[in-house]
């Protein structure tokens, strides 16, 4: 256990006054990783690699005011609904709602105060796993309906992190929990931006977005981009080839990438090989897409260190349902809309192999 970064974590207090609780699990193989109940957070994921060397995977901060200062939702569970609504606005039966917007002008991963920045109650703990539970009630950010939120991490001896998403709630609203761990697999605090790591993707199509990151409407093709990432290539290689201008207007990868119908969920959607070839992550996962960010705007953000990330410092693979969904019920989508007699339930899955 790293119990610096334990020590710091936990000396001073949290939004409602009291100090964080963490834990670390820890598996056969000398892998570990530490969670907060604070935005049920992912804060640390070390690697322990054939050389001898314990890799820090997962960018952090090194104190808990550094990680309520920093605005880049690092490791935290988001919701009530991750990524865009646009205007923060949407219908549900005829009946419209504003929620909080805190992203020019839309709501971003669930508003203002969003699930990242609530204390999530721990619900069950062994050495491998840990189950967070929370309750959002009834017109949280203008959300509808209360919602109870469950979170479950749990460290497999195959080096697998996984995470099980649940949730019900007592009126239709929109529902979509992810995680938003950035990883930079050839070390944390190594100074190196992540556009050298070599990224496959199994995605055909990706969701085009304005300048705000607010979808128009219609899927692209990703084939003869910079989108097309199937047979796997640098995050950096098409970055300055590609004529179109989205990546301009995000900075970088900030876009949503879209699986088939009926694929085997079993399989990686994803995989990612660090620029040494020490260590590869795997992600699987039943939803229905996944959100690529390179860190377009992490420059200025706290780390471990006294030297604060630089853009590109490392890159998010957000599973989740699509943004803006809510207003766009035609798309051939999961419904975004969570009913009190369903269950919201999904799992993902983030392996590493040394």
């Amino acid at each position: 256990m790293d119990t610096n970064l334990f020590e710091t974590m936990t000396s001073q207090a949290a939004y409602d006054g009291l100090p964080a609780k963490l834990i670390t699990l820890t598996n056969r193989s000398g892998m570990q990783i530490m969670l907060m109940d604070i935005g049920a957070s992912w804060l640390s994921c070390r690697l322990p690699l054939a050389c001898g060397e314990q890799r820090e995977v997962l960018l952090g901060m090194g104190t808990l005011e550094d990680f309520m200062r920093q605005t880049s939702y690092m490791g935290v569970t988001v919701g009530r609904y991750a990524n865009r609504i646009a205007n923060g606005t949407f219908s549900i039966d005829g009946k419209e709602f504003q929620v909080s917007t805190n992203q020019a002008g839309n709501c971003l991963h669930g508003g203002e105060f969003g699930f990242d920045q609530r204390r999530w109650q721990i619900e069950l703990q062994s050495s491998q796993h840990v189950v967070f539970s929370l309750v959002s009630p009834d017109g949280d950010q203008g959300f509808p309906g209360e919602l109870v939120a469950q979170v479950t991490y749990h460290l497999t001896d195959e080096n697998q992190v996984e995470i099980t998403y649940r949730a019900n709630s007592s009126k239709a609203t929109p529902c979509n929990l992810t995680n938003h761990a950035y990883f930079n697999l050839a070390g944390a605090e190594s100074g190196l931006d992540c556009l050298s790591h070599h990224v496959q993707i199994s995605a055909s199509q990706y969701l085009p977005t304005d300048e705000f990151g607010i979808p128009y409407g219609e899927f692209a093709e990703a084939s003869g981009t910079a989108f097309d990432f199937r047979e796997g290539k640098t995050l950096a290689s098409d970055w300055l080839s590609d004529v179109n201008t989205e990546l301009n207007l995000a900075k970088g990868f900030d876009h949503s990438f879209t699986f088939e119908h009926g694929r085997d969920v079993t399989k990686p959607v994803a995989t990612v090989i660090s620029p040494d070839e020490q260590v590869k992550l795997t992600v699987t996962t039943d939803k229905p897409a996944m959100q690529l960010y390179t860190g377009n705007w992490l420059a200025g953000t706290p780390s471990r260190t006294d030297t604060p990330y630089k853009d590109y410092a490392g890159f998010a693979l957000e599973t989740q349902l699509l943004p803006d969904a809510p207003n766009h019920l035609e798309w051939r989508q999961p419904d975004p809309i969570l009913r009190p007699n369903q269950t919201y339930q999904y799992r993902t899955c983030y392996q590493f192999m040394v």
